[in-house]
């Protein structure tokens, strides 16, 4: 990864003053979208003194399907990111933490693409299909049960949605649209983890 592109995910911060959204001239937003979002980066630890306060960090919110493309088209790709980075795409309000008032009784989908060689040409794509289901709120029905979704930066990528409950039978259906997202064959499965189990290494609760 080059130093440039390392320097300018390191900068990712609320603090910018200058982005596309910054000029009216330059921008205008006119597609509301239902729900508020916020875009999170853990940057890759540099230093045994830093913790994860110090590695996650707010970018932007947005509320328009204009402010989405904007932000998207200004920040580096999913394959462009360095390794134990991650992006959190949370509703506004949410912070990308299993301890969340909100995520904390919920949990995850997820599915994790081991063969970095192979993937990585296609997921940037698959990333982004995944950022339009959850803003665009087709990855459920009017159950309100996604808070957000995450992409890890490994070996290989994983790509988890987080849920507010637990309820398999109704996050069913959320698991089976994820994995349209994916483009995953019927062989591979995707599993559902509540973060108690996952922090706790236990085994998954459903797969599909």
């Amino acid at each position: 990864m080059s130093e440039e592109l390392t320097k300018k995910t390191e900068d990712l911060s609320l603090e910018n003053d200058h982005t596309v959204l910054s000029s009216k001239e330059e921008f205008t937003a006119k597609h509301p979208l239902n729900t508020k979002w916020t875009l999170w980066f853990t940057k890759p630890l540099t230093s045994k003194n830093e913790n994860w306060s110090d590695l996650l960090k707010p970018v932007i919110s947005f509320g328009s399907v204009e402010e989405f493309w904007g932000i998207y088209n200004s920040i580096p790709v999913a394959n462009q990111l360095p390794v134990k980075s991650d992006y959190h795409l949370f509703k506004e309000g949410i912070k990308p933490e299993w301890e969340d008032e909100q995520n904390a009784k919920g949990g995850r989908w997820q599915y994790t693409f081991s063969n970095r060689r192979e993937v990585l040409p296609v997921i940037n794509d698959l990333w982004l299909r995944g950022l339009l289901a959850v803003i665009g709120e087709t990855i459920e029905d009017d159950e309100n049960e996604v808070n957000g979704i995450v992409l890890n930066i490994r070996k290989g990528f994983r790509v988890a949605v987080w849920t507010k409950d637990c309820d398999l039978e109704k996050l069913k259906v959320i698991g089976e649209r994820f994995k349209k997202v994916l483009k995953l064959p019927d062989d591979q499965k995707i599993e559902f983890m509540s973060h108690d189990t996952f922090n706790n290494k236990g085994e998954a609760q459903l797969s599909l």
